[in-house]
């Protein structure tokens, strides 16, 4: 099975690394210095979207929002024309339900599939194929991307039968990533401004209820902001103003009031409004710690 991965951060990057020990893989990036980090992977690189996913049976797709993906696969570059009919699409980023289920549609006519596959658990783990996937298919597109969703995934759950409902479960999970990053950032601002050790504070409550997985991954760089530092970016502010915006839009569709969603989002606002957007999502403790206010 050939597969093309289009779109090398931090994500695609790993997935491509791992998926290349079972499948044929071929990779594109906009970014050189990604294409160089592919290729010292062992990664087969082309210039264009285009020309690596020519022939692929499937197009593992990790971009940063819907217009990125439009322009990937309708733009002036774009790779629908030159895949196979009976090929498939996995779109492994959160971009939105509207945004899928109108792309699924036009792929659709083109008789190619699309495999709605969000994907969580960072970089670490889809170096490992240690991934939650969860999918929204048509039943004949997820049994042609099985193989694939399978060796990405430690948890794969196939949640509907359309493209769509990949990204219902995406913004379900993401409201839930975005106010533990903001409660892990306000916690250890208040550890700090107490004159508590972070570190310490930190170990105590990762050893007690309060203990998640958003407070062991981004404590340790938020505290690094904290102090000053420039934490290492595993994932963007500006990522999590996207997916807010997508998780309290998602809300407002229903007619549902998310108060806490709708918190969490106006700090990650604020860190965009100062700058921040480019920094990783944990240096938010500087929005919430008073001598920085």
């Amino acid at each position: 099975m050939n597969i093309a991965v289009l779109g090398l951060g931090a994500m695609g990057l790993e997935m491509a690394r791992w998926l290349k020990e079972s499948f044929t893989v071929t990779g594109f990036d906009i970014a050189d210095a990604r294409v160089e980090l592919a290729r010292e992977a062992g990664i087969t690189c082309k210039p264009t979207a285009r020309a690596a996913a020519d022939g692929a049976d499937i197009a593992l797709v990790a971009v940063r929002n819907k217009e990125q993906l439009e322009e990937l696969l309708y733009g002036i570059d774009g790779i629908a024309t030159v895949m196979p009919r009976g090929s498939a699409i996995i779109l492994t980023s959160t971009v939105g339900i509207e945004a899928v289920e109108t792309v699924a549609s036009r792929l659709r006519r083109d008789s190619i599939g699309l495999a709605d596959a969000p994907v969580s658990g960072g970089p670490a783990r889809a170096g490992k194929g240690d991934l939650l996937v969860t999918v929204g298919a048509y039943p004949d597109v997820y049994e042609h991307c099985r193989p694939v969703l399978e060796a990405m995934a430690s948890n794969l759950v196939w949640v509907g039968e359309a493209p769509g409902k990949g990204q219902c479960m995406k913004t379900v999970n993401q409201l839930l990533c975005g106010v533990h990053i903001a409660a892990a950032a306000e916690a250890l601002a208040l550890a700090g401004e107490l004159g508590l050790d972070q570190t310490t504070a930190l170990d105590a409550l990762m050893s007690g209820a309060a203990s998640s997985f958003m407070l062991g991954d981004r404590g340790p760089r938020a505290i690094q902001a904290y102090d000053g530092e420039e934490a290492e970016v595993k994932s963007r502010i500006d990522i999590f103003v996207k997916d807010m915006d997508i998780v309290t839009s998602a809300a407002k569709s229903v007619g549902m009031a998310v108060p806490v969603a709708a918190a969490a989002e106006q700090l990650y606002l604020q860190g965009m409004s100062r700058g921040q957007g480019a920094m990783d999502d944990s240096s938010i403790i500087n929005v919430v710690t008073p001598r920085r206010g």
